[in-house]
């Protein structure tokens, strides 16, 4: 259960409140008024709480749990306890994260607070309602949105545009970027910094500067301690509603679609275009100046060195589509046991 001490919680809601706010319906339509005080898991639920099953491996946990109400897939309904009351679903993990969201508001100031002791250009702009903590540093002639809040030891480079509702986490740092509305870059984060330009010859390495910008739209999630250079010459490009995880490399140039989920310790190599809605698993590794199609899939570790095309799924290194990689691993299993028999 949230702790009261970190998160702030909004009020007590009835069932049917919680069955507008999470896009359900409620299984039995006399149970409107039921109220429900807060969130849970399913093993720590109480009466007062709502929970919500993921997937069926925890139908034990549903069919034990004493929430007073649950989130569920109309497939697993029927596994309920009396007592609980059900909230049908088609997504319950998206429903269950409306519903969270309503207990457990964003936390807004109603004007602008600047501590004493951040430093702010004066040639700044600071939108309403924005919060600027102790120690984080403005620049000349930034912009910042409504209601953006930029966290302690954070530094805004000269010249950067942030749209309303960003955050900037603790000690990240953004410099060269031109950002949208709802953008939250996590604590530890490199913006826009050079990228990784230089001419290699016998006699020594010659620098390129690097004299694009960081473009990063609406909607975005950046972990903590994730890399983005800036372009060469050319933009790097983050899309509208893209999650990027923590610990991810993006090198110049590199640019997305939407909706693109990029997970912990993946590296882009410069000048690789992702479509819309792709997903790179942990640790994958891209070469540079590649496309990857709308809707690919690439796993774990894998490391892609061509192009990919749309709604492709890869794996291994090389990779190779997902079949593929399945059946060289069982043949060379099945080689193994035919090897340790002999």
């Amino acid at each position: 259960m949230p702790d009261n001490r970190f998160f702030k919680k909004a009020g007590i809601f009835t069932l049917k409140q919680l069955a507008e706010i999470g896009q359900c319906e409620l299984l039995k339509p006399e149970e409107a008024d039921k109220t429900i005080e807060n969130v849970c898991s399913l093993h720590d639920a109480k009466q007062t709480d709502i929970s919500f099953l993921l997937s069926k491996k925890y139908i034990g946990d549903l069919e034990k749990t004493k929430a007073g109400a649950c989130i569920v897939h109309p497939d697993f309904a029927a596994s309920a306890p009396q007592g609980t009351a059900v909230l049908l679903s088609n997504e319950p993990y998206r429903s269950y994260g409306l519903v969270a969201a309503a207990f457990y508001p964003a936390q807004k100031v109603e004007k602008t607070v600047i501590h004493p002791k951040a430093i702010v250009a004066e040639s700044a702009k600071i939108g309403e309602g924005s919060k600027i903590d102790a120690g984080a540093v403005i620049g000349e002639n930034v912009t910042l949105g409504k209601n953006c809040h930029i966290r302690p030891n954070a530094v805004i480079g000269d010249n950067v545009v942030m749209g309303n509702d960003c955050i900037v986490g603790e000690n990240a740092s953004v410099q060269y970027t031109l950002a949208g509305n709802q953008v939250y870059i996590y604590p530890g984060a490199r913006i826009g910094q050079d990228g990784f330009g230089f001419f290699m010859s016998p006699n020594g390495h010659t620098k390129i500067p690097q004299l694009g910008r960081v473009i990063i739209g609406n909607d975005v999630e950046i972990g903590a301690n994730t890399c983005i250079d800036r372009g060469a010459l050319d933009d790097t490009k983050i899309g509208d509603g893209t999650r990027m995880d923590n610990l991810i490399q993006f090198g110049h140039n590199v640019q997305t679609g939407k909706c693109c989920v990029i997970v912990s310790q993946v590296g882009v190599a410069g000048s690789t275009k992702l479509g819309d809605f792709v997903v790179l698993a942990g640790q994958a590794g891209v070469a540079g100046h590649l496309n990857i199609g709308s809707g690919a899939q690439i796993a774990a570790q894998s490391g892609i060195i061509q192009d990919v095309g749309p709604m492709e799924k890869l794996m291994g290194t090389p990779a190779v589509p997902l079949k593929d990689f399945m059946r060289q691993a069982a043949t060379l299993k099945k080689l193994i046991r035919n090897k340790e028999i002999k």
